[in-house]
């Protein structure tokens, strides 16, 4: 049977300036643990801590500029252009932009604060 989502759920963003993460799938608003569908709105100048997760993260960016930095570097994933960071690397996401960035994010298996692996 088909499950409707009448509305996501707001989860706490890490990071220097607030970001809004609306859950549509995942642990916290559908109790769905095999993956975690949300969209994302970071206000220019946002950056959040490095990271480590156990999961497979898939990104589609809707709207602005969403940098992905990785230890070999960082890359500029635009408007219309999607990205996947696979489990287990050291990955740093931002928008450096003045407009920010709006993106669709994947997470395989779904986001958890005991498996992202945030740098201290």
């Amino acid at each position: 049977m088909p499950i409707i989502i009448n509305n996501p759920s707001i989860i706490e963003a890490a990071g220097n300036k607030p970001k809004i993460i609306e859950e549509y799938f995942g642990r916290v608003n559908s109790g769905t643990e095999p993956v975690s569908i949300a969209r994302m709105k970071s206000p220019g100048g946002w950056v959040e801590p490095g990271q480590r997760p156990e999961f497979d993260e898939y990104t589609v960016v809707l709207k602005g500029n969403l940098r992905v930095t990785c230890k070999d570097g960082f890359h500029d994933v635009k408007e219309g252009q999607a990205i996947l960071v696979p489990k287990g690397e050291w990955v740093q996401y931002s928008s450096p932009e003045q407009s920010g960035a709006e993106y669709v994010a994947v997470c395989l298996p779904a986001f958890s604060p005991d498996t992202v692996h945030r740098d201290e």
